[in-house]
C-alpha cells in the first residue's frame, strides 16, 4: 500500500474530474465524490469538504471496494 502526504494529495487528482452521484441532490448532504482522473488511482472525498482528506484506492482496491459495498456489507 502506498501512502500518500494528506496536504499534498489533492495535487494527485485533476480539480475538475471530482464527480458525485446524481442522488446527492444540490444541497450534498452525506455525499462523497469520486475522482477517476488519476492513472491507476481513485480518490473519494467529502462532498461539503473540498479539502477533506482523500482515501486513494489503486484499480484493484477500489473494484474489491465497490464490491463490498453492492453486497451490502457496509449496511447499518
Amino acid at each position: 500500500m502506498e501512502r500518500y502526504d494528506p496536504e499534498t494529495v489533492h495535487d494527485a487528482f485533476p480539480k475538475g474530474a471530482w464527480q458525485r452521484p446524481a442522488a446527492c441532490g444540490p444541497n450534498n448532504a452525506n455525499c462523497v465524490e469520486v475522482n477517476l482522473g488519476a492513472e491507476g488511482k481513485v480518490g473519494l472525498r467529502d462532498t461539503k469538504l473540498p479539502g477533506s482528506p482523500v482515501l486513494v484506492f489503486d484499480d484493484e482496491e477500489w473494484v474489491a471496494f465497490l464490491s463490498s459495498v453492492r453486497s451490502g456489507q457496509f449496511h447499518r
